[in-house]
C-alpha cells in the first residue's frame, strides 16, 4: 500500500458514549458486562479470527524493554485475570524478572478497549493442574514439545525438530500426560482497568478504575 493512502486510512466511529454512571461500583463487574456483551456480539459460530476472550499481554525485561504478544484469558476474579503460559518463555521469565504487566483486551467490533495494569503473580499449582488437565491431548503434548521462545535453527532441522518432538512426548506418554513442571497460570492483580469506548471525531471515553486502598475511584482520561 502507497504511504500517501496508508496515511488516509480513516474510520468514523459510532456515538455509543461511556460515562461514570453507566459503570458498576467494581471493575470486575463491569468487565463481565462488557465481556457477555462481546461474546454476545460475536457469537461462537462465527469463523472468523475474532476471539472474545484474546489479549494482549504487554511485559519488559529488567532494562525496560518492551514486549508484547496475544494470549488467551482463562479465568478473572477477585485475584486477578488469568493466563496460562511456559514460564521458561520470554513473558515467563520477564515476568519473573519484572512482574509489572498490562492486559489489552482489543474488542473492536463494539469500538471498545479494557487495558488492565498490575502485578502479576504464578497460579497455584493445584489451579494449573487442574486447567491443564482439561486441555485437549494435543495441546499438552505440544506445551512439552515446544520450548517456548528458543530458537530453533533453519533451515534444518527446522519445524521438522518440533514435530519429532511431540512424536517423542505422544509415545512417552500413551496415556495419561502431565502437567511439565515449567508451565502454569500467571494472574495479573489489576491495580488499574481502563474502559474505553470509541466516539466521534476521536472524542473517545476513557473511565479508569483506579485502586485507592480497600476501594476502588473512578477517573475521566482526556481521549
Amino acid at each position: 500500500m502507497d504511504q500517501r493512502e496508508l496515511a488516509r486510512l480513516r474510520r468514523e466511529y459510532s456515538d455509543r458514549g461511556l460515562g461514570v454512571t453507566d459503570l458498576t461500583a467494581d471493575p470486575l463487574e463491569q468487565f463481565t458486562r462488557w465481556f457477555d456483551e462481546i461474546a454476545a456480539a460475536v457469537p461462537k459460530s462465527d469463523t472468523s479470527w475474532f476471539e472474545a476472550n484474546a489479549v494482549v499481554l504487554s511485559t519488559a525485561d529488567e532494562g525496560g524493554r518492551p514486549s508484547s504478544r496475544t494470549v488467551l484469558l482463562k479465568g478473572y476474579g477477585a485475584e486477578g485475570f488469568t493466563i496460562f503460559t511456559n514460564y521458561t518463555s520470554r513473558k515467563g521469565r520477564e515476568l519473573a524478572a519484572n512482574p509489572s504487566a498490562s492486559l489489552l483486551f482489543p474488542w473492536y467490533p463494539l469500538e471498545r478497549q479494557v487495558i488492565v495494569s498490575g502485578t502479576a503473580s504464578r497460579l497455584a499449582e493445584s489451579a494449573s493442574d487442574a486447567y491443564f488437565a482439561s486441555r485437549p491431548r494435543g495441546a499438552r503434548l505440544g506445551a512439552w514439545a515446544s520450548e517456548q521462545s528458543a530458537a530453533i535453527a533453519e533451515p534444518e532441522p527446522g519445524r521438522a525438530w518440533l514435530e519429532e518432538r511431540y512424536r517423542e512426548f505422544d509415545r512417552r506418554f500413551p496415556g495419561e500426560v502431565p502437567r511439565p513442571p515449567h508451565w502454569g497460570g500467571i494472574v495479573i492483580a489489576p491495580e488499574t482497568v481502563e474502559f474505553w469506548q470509541g466516539r466521534v471525531s476521536r472524542l473517545h471515553d476513557r473511565l479508569v478504575y483506579v485502586r485507592d486502598g480497600e476501594k476502588w475511584r473512578i477517573d475521566r482520561l482526556s481521549p
